[in-house]
């Protein structure tokens, strides 16, 4: 399955003392449907209480230096909770690698591409979803040990400081 695209907001770069520094700002994704719906027939796709939908959230660990990343997954149908989330106890952690070099795409704006990858994540049953949670956790194989894939595609734009409009 593939995730909507994810656009995250943060800051990096050295400090005055020469090491590295990083802020956190926000991460936006719409919700992808999940084929087949809580039931994985064709009638979880189609009956809209059946539906479902997973949606990526920052996880509380971010470190683009390193690749290491972490995501919560929120799961939305009309018969699950609201705080119904793979991950919410403790949160998908993904070490990523990189899949080949950075290709610039443009100097001005300056927008680089690069490819991204975690074959070694394990993923935790899903949580706070109800009397749904037993079947969920089947439906979606969670929990889910070592030797996962995840594949991240980026399109990485920047602005330095100098740059910024004076306020």
């Amino acid at each position: 399955m593939t995730l909507a695209p994810i656009t995250m907001t943060h800051a990096e770069g050295p400090m005055p003392d020469g090491s590295k520094a990083q802020v956190w700002g926000a991460m936006h994704s719409a919700p992808t449907v999940v084929p087949g719906g809580l039931t994985g027939s064709a009638a979880g796709e189609h009956a809209r209480q059946l539906r479902l939908a997973v949606k990526p959230e920052y996880g509380d660990r971010s470190d683009f230096y390193t690749g290491q990343f972490s995501l919560r997954f929120r799961l939305l149908s009309p018969l699950l909770p609201h705080g119904c989330r793979v991950g919410a106890s403790t949160p998908v952690d993904f070490q990523l690698k990189r899949s080949g070099p950075s290709k610039w795409v443009s100097q001005d704006p300056p927008i680089i591409e690069f490819s991204a990858y975690d074959d070694t994540f394990t993923a935790p049953a899903a949580e706070h979803c109800g009397p749904l949670t037993g079947p969920l956790n089947r439906r979606l194989g969670l929990p889910a040990s070592s030797g996962n894939l995840m594949t991240y595609d980026a399109t990485y734009t920047f602005l330095m400081y100098d740059r910024l409009p004076s306020a």
